[in-house]
């Protein structure tokens, strides 16, 4: 009998999250500050950050211990399953083997509460009130209300205008878990009342959402503080919990991938997965095909330019070495809101700069034509974000199939869409574009 679900004890749980940054052959650049455009030092984010997290973005260690307070929390919920698609292999008719890593079986519905809890955690533990934050698709929002409950914080969300129509239900959850959300812009933060000056009809961008929820935690007399759901050394470090049990998980199928594959707007979820194998070739094992995708309509990895950015619209936050469309570009409004943002992780950035990752732009069509595709195979309806790893995942398995050899394909999908079924009643009303 083929083995479909590869599953791991509680007792197998990481307990450490791993940093590449000592790792990448050309270092990292150093972040700048917005006003003096020097390098940024400690003390210059302790009024957004709690300095054990401060720690954890310039850390110079490779292992990071995980606090048992968090991992108590990760227990709810991880190992998460690593899953063996073969009803997606029959209906391709591909000799490839294919696996997806699954992140929605999180309270949440995501892989974003690996980093919301221990920011969570992190925060209390120093006397911190309130965190303010943004959202796009409203995963990362809910995942940080889900964190602020567990450690009795407040939570005040910004979640971009276009999404907060879009997704009722998902906004929903967050006031469930306990977070005050508001549209942005706002008319409560200079950021947002220029952004309405200017467009009252602004559909918002995950840039100004970000401006806003900074502006609120700097306004906020030291009670509050910000936390960020991508993009920073910390996140995808905390997201590598995912690719380290995926690792003890592939050795229980007796198994190695080629490719690994994770969509990528701000970059945690995709490096969550990939980094660990990284590693692996960093320590002397074969190379694997990483293949970041992202959405055709917001390409920073495939058409930005690898330069100094802000990471907000308004120009608040301390300026990254990414790849960047601009931090005043303004994405369509497509379904997939966790990726509609203008740069990429600074890891992530470097190592494309490198190739030591590939990166794949993909139209929204397809993407949910492949979602619908896996979802009738598999019986799991993605998130719009994920089914861009999808998409690639079986363009890979139907590449196989044409030239005849097998392969192992490793993805990550990331999210549910159980909150998103109006993208996929507009994609079958047909009334989605590319």
């Amino acid at each position: 009998m083929s083995v479909t679900r590869f599953l791991l004890s509680e007792n197998d749980l990481p307990t450490t999250w791993y940093n590449v940054v000592p790792d990448l052959p050309k270092g990292l650049p150093p972040m700048l500050h917005p006003g003096t455009r020097e390098p940024i030092t400690p003390a210059d984010l302790e009024p957004l950050f709690p300095q054990a997290l401060i720690e954890q973005e310039f850390s110079t260690e490779r292992d990071i211990d995980i606090p048992g307070a968090v991992l108590d929390v990760y227990r709810q919920w991880r190992p998460s399953p690593l899953v063996r698609a073969h009803r997606l292999e029959k209906a391709l008719q591909t000799p490839a083997r294919i696996y997806f890593k699954y992140e929605g079986v999180s309270p949440a519905g995501s892989h974003k509460p690996n980093t919301a809890v221990p920011q969570a955690y992190y925060n209390k533990r120093e006397g911190v009130q309130k965190l303010t934050t943004e959202t796009g698709a409203g995963q990362w929002g809910s995942s940080l209300a889900l964190a602020c409950s567990y450690f009795g914080l407040e939570c005040a969300v910004y979640m971009v205008r276009v999404s907060y129509d879009q997704k009722p239900y998902r906004r929903a959850l967050m006031e469930t878990f306990g977070a005050g959300v508001t549209a942005s812009p706002s008319p409560l933060t200079e950021a947002g009342r220029a952004a309405l000056a200017a467009d009252p009809n602004s559909t918002g961008s995950l840039g100004l959402a970000i401006s806003e929820a900074v502006e609120a935690a700097l306004n906020s007399g030291g009670t509050a503080k910000y936390a960020l759901g991508s993009v920073l050394n910390l996140v995808l470090m905390h997201q590598t919990i995912v690719g380290q049990e995926a690792l003890r998980q592939l050795e229980l199928a007796d198994d190695y991938p080629d490719v690994v594959i994770g969509a990528a707007g701000g970059g945690s979820n995709f490096a969550g997965l990939a980094l660990p194998f990284l590693r692996r070739q960093f320590d002397g094992e074969p190379a694997v095909r990483l293949i970041a995708v992202e959405p055709a309509s917001c390409p920073s990895l495939t058409q930005g330019t690898y330069e100094y950015d802000f990471g907000d619209t308004a120009g608040m936050t301390p300026l990254t070495k990414m790849h960047t469309l601009g931090h005043d570009f303004r994405p369509p409004a497509i379904h997939a809101g966790g990726l509609r943002y203008h740069g990429m992780a600074p890891i992530v950035s470097a190592l494309k700069d490198i190739d030591l990752l590939e990166a794949r732009a993909v139209p929204q069509l397809a993407c949910f034509e492949a979602g619908v595709q896996f979802a009738r195979a598999e019986g799991i309806v993605p998130a719009p974000e994920s089914t861009h790893a999808v998409r690639v995942a079986i363009d890979e398995a139907l590449e196989c199939r044409a030239a005849g050899r097998s392969r192992t394909i490793v993805f990550s999908l990331s999210g549910h869409g159980h909150f998103d079924m109006q993208a996929y009643l507009d994609y079958f009303a047909g009334e989605l574009t590319d």
